[in-house]
């Protein structure tokens, strides 16, 4: 583990990471139903992992869409934690919405016999995307848009897969760090076994997300709300009182992980080029 804290960091400058559910949850309702309903679908597909980051997504779904316009997808791998399948079957039962369990096992494992010397890291890619697949096909074949599940903190560590996990449509907790996902899944009401056991990928036998990283997300949380919102240089992060070496570390892969961020980077050769100039719906009209 990293010397994270040399001293107690400011708490005057880390309120913030506090949100107001109140306030919040209706912002991310109203944001899903509009960017949903303004491209001209009605419903929503997601991947229900049974972690809490896919469960916020999936109440704050179903309270913009209704039950019945959203379809959970369960997607296991042989070796996926039963628990995890439990967990969802939770959230699917609380909020009544349709479902459906599509095994991946048959769908990656022939890819992994071709490559002997395949690492962990990578059958994980493999299995995030083989699961894309199958909800980007859900979402053709049910007419829904795909619902991301990627926290703040997963996004600005690149902790995710690109055009895996990290892939959707509408993102509602894309700016919500993980200390927050906590907060707003226990104000909709998300069960609190999903809520309080360790966060994991569920890639490996035991993995947890904490174990990857070498810190916990408390403790990332209070750096990145600092190096992000409050837009301190790495120096003065360092004079609150976290350790240089995890400022260090961090701020770097925050740099590194941009590309995940973002689409594809285009050249500018016109005068309307995509994602420069010509960006939003409202460019082409309603």
């Amino acid at each position: 583990m990293l010397p994270l804290i040399s001293q107690q960091p400011r708490p005057d400058l880390l309120q913030n990471l506090h949100i107001n559910t109140e306030i919040s949850i209706p912002v991310l309702v109203d944001f899903v139903r509009n960017e949903i309903s303004k491209v001209g679908f009605k419903k929503v597909v997601l991947g229900l992992s049974g972690g809490i980051d896919s469960a916020l997504s999936c109440y704050i779904a179903a309270q913009a869409m209704g039950a019945e316009n959203v379809l959970a997808l369960k997607l296991p791998y042989r070796a996926s934690s039963s628990d995890s399948l439990l967990h969802a079957d939770l959230i699917i039962e609380d909020l009544g919405i349709r479902s459906e369990t599509i095994e991946i096992t048959e769908m990656v494992e022939p890819f992994f016999t071709k490559s002997a010397d395949i690492s962990p890291l990578r059958k994980g890619n493999v299995m995030s995307r083989a699961r894309m697949i199958c909800i980007y096909d859900r979402s053709a074949a049910d007419g829904a848009l795909v619902i991301g599940t990627s926290n703040k903190t997963e996004l600005l560590l690149g902790y995710g897969t690109i055009f895996g996990d990290l892939a959707s449509a509408v993102n509602p907790i894309g700016d919500l760090y993980k200390t927050q996902v906590r907060q707003m899944s226990r104000a909709i009401g998300v069960p609190a076994p999903i809520i309080d056991k360790p966060p994991s990928a569920d890639l490996v036998p035991d993995q947890t997300d904490e174990d990857d990283f070498g810190f916990s997300y408390a403790e990332v949380d209070q750096l990145l709300y600092l190096l992000i919102d409050e837009r301190y240089t790495p120096q003065e992060v360092m004079n609150t009182g976290f350790a240089p070496d995890f400022v260090n570390r961090v701020a770097r892969m925050v740099q590194r992980a941009h590309y995940k961020r973002t689409m594809p980077v285009i050249p500018k050769i016109s005068g309307r080029s995509i994602n420069h100039d010509f960006r939003y719906l409202r460019d082409w009209g309603s």
